[in-house]
């Protein structure tokens, strides 16, 4: 009798070298975004106590934000552009000014990353894969996460998908706690209390935010 290999129809490792490690470029990508909600609030007229009523965010963290003390999560990017009434994808990459993107590999970039509330620990980093999409409305971005200490719930209107490319991931939504291999995903109602994080050691996802 032939036994035959039980492989995957998906070559998961194929993705590990699509992606690898997200190399650091510098806080460029990171500071534009401190740059834009000041810009924004700015052109407003609103002062950080105003923005804070707004978000529900306290000043002295939209402060340290602005000044890249601390690097904001996706979910605190989220609620800070529906405060601006301001694109997500405008306030993460920028505007883009076409009505497709072509994104090789070679030329992906806005290297990002993200921090806890204190600005004590990296939790993730991340680089945008459409920027150049002027007016979109969702997402595309490649996610390094690393292993964090601090589970800190994000809650924000939106869709979510995500997909592990490498890595274990725990994921939690609502009561309930996952723990993702390479080729499992998830789509989840970002009003879902959730929080992502590398089991040991980083893990790298493909993420696709929708913002309402």
């Amino acid at each position: 009798m032939e036994i035959k290999d039980h492989k995957p129809h998906i070559n998961v490792d194929y993705f590990e070298d699509l992606t690898g490690n997200i190399s650091p470029s510098g806080n460029a990508g990171v500071d534009e975004i401190g740059q834009r909600i000041k810009k924004l609030r700015e052109e407003k007229g609103l002062s950080l106590d105003e923005l804070s009523g707004k978000t529900g965010f306290d000043a002295d963290l939209l402060k340290k934000i602005e000044n890249q003390e601390v690097y904001p999560q996706l979910g605190t990017v989220i609620k800070l552009s529906k405060s601006l009434d301001s694109a997500f994808g405008q306030l993460i990459c920028g505007a883009g000014e076409k009505p497709y993107a072509i994104t090789r590999l070679k030329d992906q970039k806005n290297v990002s990353r993200s921090t806890s509330q204190k600005g004590s620990e990296d939790v993730y980093s991340y680089k945008g894969l459409a920027s150049e999409v002027k007016g979109r409305s969702m997402e595309p971005l490649i996610v390094q996460l690393k292993e964090t200490s601090q589970k800190e719930i994000s809650i924000h209107d939106g869709e979510e998908f995500i997909y592990v490319l490498s890595g274990e991931v725990l994921l939690s939504l609502g009561d309930d706690n996952f723990e993702l291999e390479p080729g499992d995903s998830a789509y989840y109602l970002s009003n879902t209390p959730h929080w992502i994080a590398s089991k040991k050691d980083n893990a790298t996802i493909l993420a696709i935010i929708y913002g309402k």
